[in-house]
């Protein structure tokens, strides 16, 4: 009886450093998914924090953009009213000033067409010329938009 007992303490000793053994095992797999796990985990950290930053960017050039454009439309704005104050002075009839001065009209009507057509292409992102950029009188101006193709002129 002591000796079928000690075998039975034996077997269950045996058996329980084999399951303490599995048991390390089983944890030793888990701890190597885990690490697995939370390297692919801290890699998309860093790739969403690389994006965050991304946009942030993007938004502040789109922010910025934005502003200039806004800074283009005020400033398109103040030629125009300025343009209108041009045509709408004194009560000027310009269909009976063109029959009367025929010849005249027609080349003030051409040139400011193609200084208007200068404009346009400006605000479409045309670069300016040098004559533009150093133009400072009256004289050499761009009369129709000089706010944007003239930036060195300073009116007087």
């Amino acid at each position: 009886m002591f000796g079928s007992l000690k075998i039975a303490m034996v077997a269950i000793m045996i058996t329980g450093i084999a399951g303490a053994g599995m048991y390390v095992m089983k944890l030793r797999s888990d701890n190597a998914i885990l690490k697995a796990n939370q390297l692919k985990l801290e890699s998309a950290v860093a790739e969403q924090q690389e994006l965050i930053a991304s946009q942030k960017k993007d938004f502040e050039d789109i922010l910025a953009a934005n502003q200039k454009m806004n800074e283009l439309v005020s400033v398109l704005k103040k030629d125009l009213t300025d343009l209108d104050k041009r045509f709408n002075k004194k009560n000027r009839d310009v269909g009976k000033l063109a029959i009367a001065k025929t010849k005249s009209i027609e080349r003030i009507t051409n040139g400011a067409s193609a200084l208007a057509t200068r404009c346009i292409e400006i605000a479409s992102g045309s670069p300016l010329t040098e004559k533009e950029k150093n133009a400072t009188k009256k004289s050499e101006i761009n009369s129709e938009c000089p706010s944007i193709a003239n930036p060195n002129y300073v009116p007087y």
